[in-house]
């Protein structure tokens, strides 16, 4: 007796990885900890909201986008082989649509704050949709990926501390230079998790010709792995301090880091199993450091 098929609902929400929050939860710590940063504590109802839901959107959005571009090269890994593209059970043109109607929704949400904010969204739009196709021309696309999952703290900052002009000298207005400096410590957390990621399948993108991180640094993957832990976990450290959070924000970035020494038991031996396990715990890895900053914006 044969399953049933899935319903075009079941197949939109695999399409979107709906039943993996992990992926919009790696995006959503560092932007809640940018936005309290900026409000100087929490940032209302309205922004919380706004960013959370743009967050999940612009994830799924991302996940058709990708899958998509990756649809040819899925087919030949056991691990995406039978999503729902790349099995065929959407048509490119639905995931398109159904990526373009994601999106559009974040956008109205980002229509909601201010004009700052509305210019960022068209280099992060523009970032996020490049990604899928680094992997073509670019060794280390992790690094694009970084960009991608970062933007949303320069916008946190703009939709906080941003006024109603539209211009590029408001938006420098809006973000200040530390905002900038927590997206680039951030870019290698995304390295960090995304080569865990990479590991998994470094055999099948051999094969098919795809560049990822793992590659590129070969038998220093561990070693680069726990190196851009401690470039993200030390930069994000000094900024908390140079803004004046104190020592309850470092004991966030402590169990972070707990949890990164933790991950290299995982990774050490380089199975699919253990890097697999370590990028899909990551995201407590950024709860750590946000509930850090979060706690000492409260105590002040």
């Amino acid at each position: 007796m044969t399953a049933p098929s899935p319903t075009r609902f079941a197949l939109y929400l695999n399409l979107i990885r709906w039943d993996r929050p992990a992926g919009w939860l790696l995006l959503l710590w560092p932007t809640l900890a940018a936005l309290w940063m900026a409000a100087d504590g929490f940032p209302g109802w309205h922004l919380l909201a706004v960013f959370t839901a743009g967050t999940v959107l612009m994830r799924s959005a991302g996940c058709c986008i990708n899958d998509v571009a990756d649809r040819d090269f899925d087919k030949h890994v056991k691990r995406t082989a039978q999503r729902p593209v790349t099995s065929g059970q959407v048509s490119v043109k639905e995931a398109l649509l159904l990526g373009a109607g994601l999106a559009l929704l974040a956008f109205g949400l980002v229509l909601t704050t201010n004009p700052p904010t509305i210019i960022l969204s068209v280099p992060a739009l523009l970032i996020a949709i490049a990604y899928p196709w680094a992997k073509r021309v670019v060794s280390m696309p992790q690094a694009v990926l970084g960009v991608a999952f970062s933007f949303g703290i320069p916008m946190a900052f703009s939709a906080v501390q941003g006024g109603q002009e539209w211009s590029l000298d408001a938006v420098n207005a809006a973000v200040p230079p530390h905002a900038w400096w927590l997206l680039l410590g951030n870019l290698f957390w995304v390295l960090a998790y995304d080569t865990e990621y990479a590991m998994v399948d470094r055999d099948d993108d051999l094969r098919v010709g795809i560049q990822t991180s793992a590659i590129t640094l070969g038998r220093f993957d561990v070693v680069g792995v726990m190196a851009f832990y401690g470039v993200y976990l030390g930069s994000w450290a000094w900024l908390s301090q140079l803004l004046g959070l104190g020592h309850v924000a470092l004991l966030g970035t402590a169990l972070g880091a707990a949890q990164a020494l933790w991950h290299y038991t995982l990774i050490k031996d380089r199975s699919r199993e253990g890097c697999f396990k370590a990028f899909r715990l990551n995201h407590w890895v950024g709860l750590a450091v946000f509930a850090g900053i979060a706690l000492a914006l409260a105590l002040r």
